[in-house]
């Protein structure tokens, strides 16, 4: 008797998986609601609300600071991301997608693919540069002397610019993708950067230096999106293929698949900090989160779901 009581506490006790969940927030656009929800990773609990100008699409989260880009509205919303406050929304762009906080911190960066620029914004918008119709996906590299855009969803160039003097970008020139591109990725070390597409299921690592293809690794179906982890973390390269639901792990110093996890249909996004991903889905509001090499958790947050920012 005694034993099967302690059986039966054992069956009763909450799975592993969610009590070793990471004590993470997460920052997730819904846009057909025009909304950014503040998500607790561990739970999944919605702990706010904010509305969005139209069409909320990408967000970007670091250094106590978030940004929102809402497609549609053609504006950018900067916010504390712990309690979802406005602190200025910059307008004035013809179609915003992606923005990325330079490694400093201080400044961000904004694609505008209908106009072909990029934009400096600190506090306001202090610069724009023509780097190519399309401008997209980007990447910076670690020193943050230099980033990579793909130019379209399925980019048939690369602008390669110099961001040495952070405030004043200027365009080096471009590359030759061998595909059409859609995401790319500075690895930690900043030698080699990832490069995802949309007509193909690999990837390619192009040297950052020699900016040529040194190697192909299979990705899953296009199109497909990479991250990585900061240096101190950054074992693992991870590789999302929404239409395959799954999560490719990979050893990126060896260039080794380490794990492939599955996640929600539909999950495209993905976002890294400190040994935990999560992704967002597209097709039914499920976020994914990893920790380690385990999937952690998978728990619906809204109808469907756009993308991700996690927030320690």
């Amino acid at each position: 008797m005694k034993r099967l009581l302690v059986v039966l506490a054992v069956l009763a006790m909450p799975a592993a998986s969610h009590a070793s969940a990471p004590r993470h927030l997460a920052l997730v656009t819904v846009e057909s609601q025009n909304r950014l929800l503040l998500v607790d990773v561990g739970s999944g609990r919605v702990r706010r609300s904010m509305p969005m100008p139209a069409d909320p699409e990408n967000v970007e989260a670091y250094a106590g600071q978030a940004a929102v880009v809402s497609t549609q509205a053609g504006a950018v919303t900067i916010l504390d991301p712990s309690t979802l406050r406005p602190q200025r929304i910059v307008r004035g762009f013809g179609s915003p997608h992606i923005a990325a906080f330079g490694p400093s911190g201080d400044y961000l960066y904004v694609t505008d693919d209908a106009r072909g620029q990029l934009a400096v914004i600190l506090g306001k918008t202090v610069r724009k540069i023509f780097v190519g119709y399309g401008a997209h996906h980007m990447a910076f590299s670690p020193d943050q002397r230099e980033l990579w855009i793909a130019l379209g969803e399925r980019a048939r160039s690369i602008a390669v610019v110099d961001t040495s003097n952070p405030l004043r970008p200027r365009l080096e020139g471009n590359l030759d993708p061998h595909g059409l591109a859609h995401d790319l990725a500075f690895s930690p070390n900043g030698r080699f950067v990832w490069v995802t597409y949309d007509d193909r299921p690999y990837l390619r690592v192009f040297s950052a230096l020699t900016k040529q293809p040194v190697a192909t690794l299979y990705a899953g179906t296009p199109p497909e999106h990479v991250r990585f982890d900061d240096a101190q973390f950054g074992r693992f390269a991870y590789v999302t293929s929404g239409n395959d639901a799954t999560l490719r792990m990979f050893d990126w110093r060896r260039r080794r698949l380490v794990r492939v996890l599955t996640t929600s249909p539909g999950s495209f996004n993905v976002s890294v900090h400190k040994g935990v991903a999560a992704t967002a889905s597209l097709t039914n509001g499920t976020m994914t989160v990893v920790h380690g090499e385990r999937r952690v958790s998978s728990r619906q947050v809204a109808p469907a779901t756009r993308d991700v920012a996690l927030v320690p």
